[in-house]
């Protein structure tokens, strides 16, 4: 849906479309580089600026305006995209600098909380706001076959207004008048990302010091991740039931049992364990709570405070 909606607004577009919007974007690491060619491609000319000035003279020779400081970056355009190392990074390159009637759109990664105190900071200077959580890396941006995308939350007319110059880079997706919710959308499903990957680690650690090439598991451990990630829609349908007993085809009881068996061929192999055993701990504490019936999905009433 993300995409096919990208694809549309990029349809509708022409040579000319965005040949006079204006737009300024600060920080110009991978990613913000990325974001302005592909604004350049679609026939902008962004304002840019950057600390180190010399990463945007790649970017000059292409079409981007570079600008020496930050004020002039923001003075140039009504439309402000920012994509810097940090928060407090923002607030640093920002400070002083006259937001009044800007739209400020800030994809620099974040908490939700520090995201919802941005937004107060940017209104209480004048600025709309909006926070986003970029769901690509660099080489995904401005294709649209990647499947990349951008959560954004906060000012919905904001959002509305500058839509289809935000859909050039990547797919947007709106969650919420909630500033914190892109974040929150965008760290949930990183946090799913690094858990993903710690198992993927631990799988080819096993075969380390044996003769099964890497590139041979590779295809099985796609396939098989594929095959079980489905499971998430169940574990979401229990959640919001409430009954983590229902249709369980392995039971957490279960599950516990087999545990023993990873951790022995962890040993033989000679890897330790240690990013498996904190869920594995998990789990036998919500057996030994009397929830052995239950699937994985229980695990997760213990995570939350």
């Amino acid at each position: 849906m993300i995409i096919s909606g990208l694809l549309t607004s990029l349809e509708r577009m022409n040579d000319n479309t965005f040949e006079h919007s204006p737009l300024t974007v600060l920080g110009l690491g991978a990613m913000g580089t990325a974001l302005v060619r592909a604004w350049l491609a679609a026939g902008m000319r962004p304002t840019v600026w950057n600390r180190t000035p010399g990463k945007a003279d790649a970017l000059a020779s292409e079409g981007a305006k570079p600008v020496a400081t930050a004020a002039e970056a923001v003075a140039a355009s009504g439309l402000v995209v920012v994509c810097l190392l940090d928060d407090a990074s923002v607030g640093q390159a920002l400070d002083g600098i006259d937001l009044t009637g800007k739209d400020l759109v800030d994809l620099t990664t974040r908490t939700p909380a520090e995201a919802r105190a941005r937004a107060r900071w940017a209104e209480e200077r004048g600025a709309r706001f909006l926070d986003g959580g970029i769901m690509a890396i660099p080489p995904m941006i401005g294709v649209p076959e990647s499947g990349g995308y951008v959560f954004y939350s906060g000012s919905r007319a904001l959002f509305d207004e500058h839509r289809a110059t935000l859909s050039v880079p990547a797919g947007a997706e709106y969650t919420g008048e909630d500033p914190g919710s892109a974040s929150l959308h965008d760290v949930a499903l990183l946090s799913a990302m690094t858990g993903m990957f710690a198992g993927v680690a631990h799988a080819f650690a096993l075969i380390r010091k044996s003769d099964i090439a890497p590139t041979s598991l590779a295809p099985l451990l796609v396939d098989w991740l594929n095959a079980m990630a489905q499971g998430v829609h169940e574990q979401a349908a229990r959640l919001e039931s409430g009954d983590y007993t229902r249709d369980v085809v392995s039971n957490l009881a279960m599950m516990v049992e087999g545990d023993g068996t990873l951790l022995r061929t962890a040993e033989e192999q000679g890897v330790t364990p240690e990013l498996l055993t904190p869920y594995m701990a998990l789990m036998e504490r919500r057996v030994a709570d009397g929830h052995g019936e239950e699937d994985a999905t229980g695990v997760i009433e213990l995570l939350v405070g």
